[in-house]
């Protein structure tokens, strides 16, 4: 399976933007999730999301304002970003755990990782 994110871009503070995680196959029934890296420092997880079980987690830095959900007929998931701040400048990529009936839980074992897209927080 091949991942492809999109829907960066540049926006002030506060600013909201949609990210988008396409697949080229199935994500339905596993674990799907959001990285972010920004210069100089580790990825860090941002997001879980599996049909499997239904399991959603965020990271305590951005839950409230992050928002994930997949539409599994178009093999695509998404990352719903609201309240952008400074801190939040990244590249943005997302992952799937291939293992059919993958969950969020127990530690998915992300395989497949996409390429990212560029999300910038700057007034």
């Amino acid at each position: 399976v091949q991942l492809q994110a999109s829907g960066g871009g540049l926006v002030q503070p506060g600013g909201s933007l949609r990210l988008s995680c396409a697949a080229s196959g199935s994500l339905n029934h596993r674990a799907v999730g959001w990285f972010r890296q920004a210069p100089g420092k580790e990825r860090e997880w941002v997001s879980c999301i599996s049909s499997s079980d239904g399991s959603i987690y965020y990271a305590d830095s951005v839950k409230g304002r992050f928002t994930i959900s997949g539409d599994y007929a178009k093999n695509t998931v998404y990352l719903q970003i609201n309240s952008l701040k400074p801190g939040d400048t990244a590249n943005y990529y997302c992952a799937v755990d291939l293992w059919y009936g993958s969950s969020c839980d127990n530690g998915p074992n992300f395989t497949s990782y996409g390429q990212g897209t560029q999300v910038t927080v700057s007034s």
